[in-house]
């Protein structure tokens, strides 16, 4: 959601909550009707001067257009545009899926070509229990001595404790979706 249309959706809710129409607001505050309608609805931008003869008339502090809702915190969607993005390496970025609130920890790694490179990734021990499912591509996988090679809509599930490697040895991006639970949860 825009800045533009959160302001719009908190004007229209602080309105509905003083059950003022738009005429109403309109008439209060010298804006026309349509522009607030517009405003509502996240077409057009205010003026903060604007904005302050509105949040005088709805009774609110400007500050209240601005924050986040306290309940964002325990809304289960996660939008695309807000997901947290870490650089695990020059060949795999991880993108969280899931809130911090939640006990299970689903993220996509996406795995970069390095069909050229000899040298194997260096192996990482499962802090928790993985569940692994490829969505696209072609993965390698090392667990000690065996190796695995998954294409898109294998599975594979890790023990806590299992060290493994995963590389990409294609020319061509490869995507997995990986569900743990955080190590507080598991390792305790």
């Amino acid at each position: 959601m825009s800045a533009t249309t959160d302001i719009g959706s908190k004007i229209k809710k602080y309105r509905k909550e003083k059950k003022y129409t738009l005429k109403n607001l309109s008439e209060q505050t010298g804006l026309s009707i349509g522009f607030l309608s517009q405003l509502e609805r996240g077409i057009t931008t205010i003026a903060i001067d604007s904005l302050a003869n509105v949040a005088d008339v709805l009774g609110v502090e400007m500050m209240d257009f601005f924050e986040s809702d306290l309940h964002q915190e325990n809304d289960p969607v996660m939008r695309s545009y807000d997901l947290p993005t870490r650089l695990l390496s020059a060949e795999q970025i991880e993108y969280c899926l899931g809130k911090e609130s939640f006990a299970l920890r689903p993220k996509i790694l996406q795995l970069m070509p390095c069909a050229q490179k000899e040298e194997k990734p260096e192996a990482v021990k499962a802090e928790s229990e993985r569940f692994l499912y490829l969505l696209e591509g072609v993965l390698s996988l090392e667990m000690g001595e065996r190796s695995y090679v998954l294409y898109p809509g294998d599975s594979m599930q890790l023990a806590k404790g299992n060290r493994y490697a995963m590389y990409n040895r294609t020319t061509k991006p490869a995507r997995v979706l990986l569900v743990e639970m955080p190590c507080e949860e598991a390792c305790s």
